[in-house]
């Protein structure tokens, strides 16, 4: 059961987020909602109780806090503070700052090629693609959910969560 939520859920998630963000510019609450649901049937199927659940769990109110000030400040979506706050409940903090760093650092290199192709016109066949149009549009933002979901993906394997897993 631990195993499925970790090995199914959790990177299918990541990805239809990083999808969903990529087409429509918004993250769905159901995918934070069913993340964090998906940690607890973890939880419970693991055995994960006391201080570690508690870690998990501070890592993700932690992330929140700081995501939803940068939400305030107009820095970030509340969809990807909300992501980001649920992804980090499933990394803990033993690997959160490498989850964030991998997740900036993909977010850079996201928005500098964003940026790079907003420079030039949309060819034709893409031009027929609203999504495509939406993204080039100077005054749209950038999906960070893909950047947040990228580092999530990468980072997970090398988790506590994930040794627990294997253990299971």
């Amino acid at each position: 059961m631990a195993s499925v939520a970790l090995l199914i859920v959790f990177p299918f998630l990541m990805a239809y987020a990083a999808v969903r963000d990529l087409l429509t510019m918004l993250i769905p609450n159901t995918v934070s909602l069913l993340l964090l649901a998906g940690f607890a049937l973890f939880a419970v199927a693991t055995g994960l109780w006391g201080w570690d659940l508690m870690s998990h769990l501070g890592a993700g109110a932690v992330t929140l806090v700081v995501t939803f000030t940068l939400f305030a400040l107009g820095k970030i979506g509340g969809g990807d503070a909300k992501l980001a706050a649920a992804t980090a409940v499933w990394i803990g903090f033993d690997r959160l700052l490498e989850y964030l760093a991998v997740a900036s650092l993909a977010g850079g290199a996201l928005s500098l090629a964003i940026l790079m192709a907003r420079a030039h016109p949309l060819p034709p066949l893409l031009g027929r693609l609203p999504f495509a149009l939406h993204l080039h549009d100077a005054k749209t933002g950038v999906p960070y959910g893909i950047a947040l979901s990228f580092g999530a993906l990468i980072v997970i394997p090398e988790t506590m969560t994930w040794a627990r897993m294997m253990a299971s």
